[in-house]
């Protein structure tokens, strides 16, 4: 089984630097696809409520054998239901579908359009910590004018921020503000929904390792120290995704994705 190292969280926690990502992937397939990843050794899935599958990632860990203690579970507030009532409530309702006491982490999907909304709902996440239902808080999509504002006006820092981030978006300014306040970059979306596993310089440097793309822009967002949350619903994939911890790209090929 692959060893995933950890992550070291500003709340003393820590968190698996890779897991399954779940978007897009109908709750009648979800649970076949969790089960395929826990087998291959990962033990991180990141869900949300707007995803609509909850329930089918609960069934999944319900039915894997695997001892709760042993995951890592993230689920998310809809952007659109912001305010201190309602995570107050869509943490309840996530809790029930997944069939959990607690989730591992709980994000805010979307900032919205109100600074004074997301602020109200960072105060209910904080209590939802203190409650216990979410061991850890953060958010997803926040950029730093975002991160500030909360900073500003409450007293806990997000333990991780959920962003687009791949060669095409490296994120470098994020990732600094990030790295200077202690939070953890998590990468969605890092082969570009795909595009850039037919990238000729990401398929030359993987013939150069013996590796396929996909494995090397894996392994790319890795050594830059993100948490990364690749998707797939095909186990062979699923497995393939995690074989990222037995190769290091030099510093030359590093920076040749990050100028692409």
């Amino acid at each position: 089984m692959v060893e995933v190292p950890n992550l070291s969280l500003n709340d003393g926690r820590t968190i698996p630097q890779f897991g399954l990502g779940v978007w897009q992937v109908p709750n009648n397939v979800v649970t076949d696809a969790v089960l395929a990843a826990l087998e291959a050794g990962y033990r991180s899935v990141d869900t949300a409520a707007l995803y609509r599958n909850e329930e089918g990632v609960g069934t999944a860990i319900a039915r894997s054998g695997v001892p709760r203690e042993e995951l890592f579970v993230t689920t998310k507030l809809r952007g659109n239901n912001l305010g201190y009532d309602q995570a107050m409530r869509g943490i309840d309702e996530s809790l029930g579908k997944l069939g959990l006491d607690y989730v591992d982490l709980y994000l805010i999907h979307w900032p919205g359009g109100s600074t004074n909304t997301y602020v109200e709902t960072w105060k209910a996440f904080e209590q939802i910590k203190a409650d216990g239902r979410a061991r850890s808080i953060g958010v997803s999509n926040f950029d730093i004018s975002n991160l500030r504002h909360l900073f500003d006006a409450t007293e806990t820092v997000p333990a991780v921020n959920q962003v687009e981030l791949n060669p095409d978006r490296p994120e470098e300014q994020l990732r600094e503000f990030h790295a200077e306040h202690g939070i953890v970059t998590e990468s969605y979306s890092p082969l570009a929904v795909g595009r850039l596993v037919r990238d000729r310089m990401a398929a030359e440097i993987a013939e150069r390792y013996d590796r396929s793309p996909v494995q090397v822009l894996l392994r790319w967002n890795l050594q830059l120290g993100n948490r990364v949350i690749p998707k797939s619903v095909t186990p062979e994939r699923i497995r393939a995704n995690i074989q990222v911890f037995d190769f290091e790209l030099s510093q030359e090929d590093m920076d040749l994705l990050s100028s692409r």
